[in-house]
């Protein structure tokens, strides 16, 4: 068994020892991460997964595991200067240089499954009940959502597996997986992971996950998620939830509340239904607005207000930061170097495992300092810091002699404490030629801003709705929202035929702040035919739309 340590010391203008395994198991770390991810459980995972070696050869399965995962630590470096990564600190120890090819038959030979096993081993909450930013009331707040942003190599073999995404205007370059995570805000741990490719339905995929929910949990999720099936399905697990609905979507009003929430049910689930108009006001005096709904299980007004569920609600996007450092932070905005999909999963899977391992210093580092959010940990920090110890064998065990003070990536982490969050509204972009989203919002900045100060207006039905028959929504013509930029334009449009519209105009006359991003609408809106270009930059409604009555009839 390697249950032997190997020492070498290094003398410079000062001597420290590195203690790793013995003989060949040596190359086997992750440095000071290897404390959250120690040899046992790595044997114990291959054992469970039956990848074991049949013998023991001069790269065993336990230090492919390690070597697995430093590929993602170093994504932008090759197989073979990843290994000299993981031996650059054990030079006096008479260590092998394996080729590349047998580096890659190492990969094959472990397979994805370790990997999988290995993450969900390690997938759960990691915040103590007292940690700030973590919990709602006694509840455990939790957030459901996907990244459909992972980019494949175009192999044959990956095309066997995945497919490209379709536009408008072509195919995109690369196949792309999709990770549905649930997680943890605040720490933004996973508690578990789904892999598949993209595009493909969230809510599917989320209900794999559903039993990693319990009755001490809260679980929050944008509109993908609002599926009567899916909301009963989460209700059924006991856990309690906030979830947006869309717009179009018109509850009976049941019971209205004192704080302008109602009461309905759906499907027979009884829940309580927050709609809200929220104003944003950035730093420059723009404001931009925006309808909330949302939908929950909190029925008491009491004890949960509206306005403390909308603000709640925010939590969400804790999980877009979770796959902000998986996609941006770790990858760097890379292509996966797996050709095959086997590979792929592998890679992915242990990409999953490092992201929860670098999650639990940091976490030890806030709750270290009672009274610390838990967002305040920088994710950056911690990676560098994890690299520079792999490369110098540091801290692989424990520092026996000074039990309670943390490694290095806890002392770090601890020293470069982020700010307190500030308030701010996003701008949304299109990363590449094709059109990413099917609607763009001509209200919505152009750039990140810092908010100035936030309005909620609570927007109670009318007493005559209450316990009234449920009103269909209006029947639209295909592609047009009731009351979205499409109507407003092409109603404005449709008042003067024989004029030519300039953006400019058109934001100036519907009170818009952004008339670029409405530019860019327009110019979709023109392939699409709903409107047509009379001169460069200048648009009429086109003539099948004339004298159309947009909100009384469905047009072919």
């Amino acid at each position: 068994m390697p249950d032997q340590y190997a020492t070498t010391s290094h003398t410079h203008t000062h001597t420290h020892t590195i203690t790793v395994a013995a003989g060949i198991y040596a190359p086997g770390h992750l440095g000071e991460l290897t404390r959250y991810l120690p040899f046992d459980l790595i044997d114990a995972v291959l054992e469970h997964t039956r990848t074991q070696q049949q013998r023991l050869r001069a790269l065993p399965s336990r230090v492919g595991v390690y070597f697995v995962l430093a590929l993602n630590l170093f994504p932008h470096l090759g197989y073979a200067r990843v290994w000299d990564t993981l031996v650059a600190g054990l030079q006096s120890l008479p260590l092998p240089r394996p080729s590349q090819a047998a580096l890659v038959h190492l990969r094959r030979r472990l397979g994805p499954t370790p990997f999988k096993t290995l993450f969900q081993t390690l997938a759960a909450p990691l915040a103590q009940p007292t940690t700030p930013g973590t919990r709602y009331r006694h509840w455990r707040t939790v957030a459901f959502d996907a990244c459909h942003s992972i980019k494949a190599p175009d192999s044959a073999r990956n095309l066997t597996w995945l497919r490209k995404i379709c536009y408008q205007q072509g195919t995109e370059g690369y196949p792309r997986l999709q990770i549905t995570a649930l997680c943890e805000t605040g720490t933004r741990s996973l508690l578990g992971a789904t892999l598949t490719r993209a595009p493909s339905g969230e809510p599917d995929q989320a209900r794999t996950l559903l039993d990693r929910l319990t009755p001490q949990m809260l679980v929050l999720a944008d509109q993908a998620y609002q599926g009567n099936t899916f909301l009963g399905e989460v209700a059924d697990t006991g856990a309690q939830l906030l979830i947006r609905l869309r717009e179009h979507r018109r509850p009976r009003v049941e019971t209205l509340l004192p704080d302008g929430s109602y009461l309905t049910h759906l499907d027979g689930l009884k829940l309580r239904i927050v709609q809200a108009r929220i104003t944003a006001t950035t730093q420059d005096g723009t404001q931009v607005r925006g309808v909330y709904r949302l939908a929950t299980t909190l029925l008491d007004h009491r004890t949960d207000p509206a306005r403390q569920l909308l603000a709640l609600y925010h939590e969400r996007w804790e999980v877009e930061s979770a796959f902000y450092s998986l996609r941006h932070t770790l990858l760097h905005r890379r292509v996966l170097r797996s050709q095959d999909p086997a590979g792929l999963e592998q890679e992915v899977w242990a990409l999953l495992v490092l992201y929860q391992a670098l999650r639990m210093p940091m976490v030890e580092a806030v709750e270290s300092r009672p009274g610390t959010h838990a967002d305040r940990a920088p994710f950056t920090t911690a990676l560098n810091t994890a690299r520079c110890q792999v490369i110098t064998a540091q801290q692989v065990l424990p520092d026996q002699d000074a039990p309670g003070r943390g490694g290095g990536i806890v002392q770090a982490v601890r020293e470069n404490l982020l700010p307190a969050r500030r308030a701010r509204i996003s701008a949304r972009k299109l990363k590449c030629s094709h059109r990413r989203y099917r609607e763009a919002d001509p209200e919505r900045p152009l750039t990140t801003d810092r908010v100035q100060d936030l309005e909620l207006e609570i927007l109670a039905p009318a007493p005559e709705a209450v316990a009234g028959p449920q009103q269909p929504a209006a029947k639209m013509a295909p592609g047009i929202r009731p009351g979205g930029s499409k109507e407003r334009t092409m109603r404005l449009l449709g008042s003067d035929l024989s004029r030519g519209w300039s953006p400019i105009e058109v934001a100036r006359a519907l009170d818009y702040p952004h008339y670029r991003s409405l530019a860019t609408q327009m110019g979709v809106w023109v392939q699409e035919g709903f409107l047509q270009r009379t001169a460069h930059g200048r648009y009429t409604l086109a003539l099948r739309w004339a004298g159309v009555e947009l909100t009384a009839q469905r047009v072919p």
